[in-house]
């Protein structure tokens, strides 16, 4: 028995993961046959994707083509600010509504990633799942929503700030300090570490770029 073939939403879901895990990155250009051969999609779901995924800004139109958008400096400085802004209230809400299961998960996260300390990429993506934990843990379905849009446009970061030499280490111990903050069920120090984390990864990868660009 065949197994049915992928929906539109699966279409999109499967090339935003693949921007999202760096498969196509910032400049790369998407060709539909090329996609629809990939993931074994017919045309129609990934041309439908693509213009949703254009219509999101993630995609950007050159010419007849369509390329994996980039951030320049300001639009990566609003997006960290928003991130900071709705990251920080996840985490109260978190501290508020929380329940003892979802800490103990958040509490086990930490513990399993220090194991990925010597693989930035893998805890970049550990990193994603501690985060989701987090928003789905503010019980606010509206939050989760939009922090869903901001950690989209997060994958056009063509590398993580996790790759910075000590920044791993260091993010797990903001991370915590978070968790801490939330079993303590002490709202504003968890949005207050939460926000200080989102700055300090900022802070890294304006040093990542500047580095880049110094070469």
């Amino acid at each position: 028995m065949k197994e049915p073939k992928p929906t539109q939403k699966d279409a999109y879901g499967l090339i935003l993961e693949a921007i999202d895990r760096g498969v196509y990155r910032p400049g790369d250009r998407l060709v539909e046959n090329e996609l629809a051969e990939r993931f074994g999609v017919s045309r129609t779901p990934i041309r439908e994707a693509l213009q949703r995924l254009e219509t999101q800004s993630l995609l950007t139109r050159d010419g007849r083509s369509l390329i994996v958008s980039s951030l320049d400096h300001n639009q990566m400085a609003e997006l960290y600010s928003v991130r900071a802004e709705l990251e920080g209230l996840a985490a109260q809400l978190a501290a508020r509504h929380a329940t003892d299961e979802e800490m103990r998960v958040l509490r086990d996260m930490i513990e399993e990633d220090r194991s990925l300390l010597d693989n930035p990429n893998a805890l970049a993506q550990a990193n994603r799942r501690f985060h989701r934990q987090i928003h789905l843990a503010s019980h606010n379905r509206f939050l989760v929503q939009q922090l869903n849009l901001v950690h989209q446009s997060m994958a056009l970061m063509a590398t993580t700030s996790l790759a910075a030499e000590g920044r791993s280490a260091k993010a797990l111990e903001e991370h915590d300090t978070i968790v801490k903050a939330i079993e303590a069920r002490d709202e504003i120090k968890a949005r207050e570490a939460l926000k200080a984390h989102i700055s300090k990864a900022f802070v890294t990868r304006l040093k990542l770029d500047a580095a880049k660009a110094g070469r």
